[in-house]
């Protein structure tokens, strides 16, 4: 079976995976035990990637600020930093920070939510000061 053989993943699916593993794992995972666990998901793609690959996006979304990554021997250990809501809000900052007009974005964002995530948008805004959790900033 040739390379050209092996089904492509959508962007961000490998990341997407790996993440998944991690979250699961609930604890610090080398390179080889992210891919063992990928290959024991089932998926066919993920039996086949190369430790190398595994590392590559385990480095990649360490830059990206979402893997903590400590040494362990000759290797390296990685974590979340944050839970998987905690990701996607920081996605959605980042959207917003390379934004041109803010107040534009998060006008239209709003206006297209659904009643009751206008509600709860509402309710977590006149809570705590604005902050879930009560973080006032």
């Amino acid at each position: 079976m040739g390379s050209s053989d092996v089904p492509r993943r959508a962007r961000g699916a490998l990341e997407a995976a790996i993440m998944d593993v991690l979250w699961q794992a609930g604890r610090p995972l080398s390179p080889g035990q992210v891919r063992e666990l990928l290959a024991a998901s089932g998926d066919a793609t993920a039996r086949q990637l190369s430790y190398s690959t595994v590392v590559t996006i385990l480095t990649r979304l360490h830059v990206k600020k979402v893997l903590a990554r400590k040494r362990v021997g000759r290797s390296f250990h990685y974590a979340p930093l944050a839970d998987e809501a905690g990701l996607e809000a920081r996605r959605l900052t980042a959207l917003l920070d390379g934004s041109a007009d803010r107040e534009a974005v998060l006008s239209r964002f709003v206006a297209d939510l659904s009643d009751s995530d206008e509600e709860l948008l509402r309710r977590l805004l006149g809570s705590a000061g604005g902050r879930p959790g009560g973080d006032a900033r």
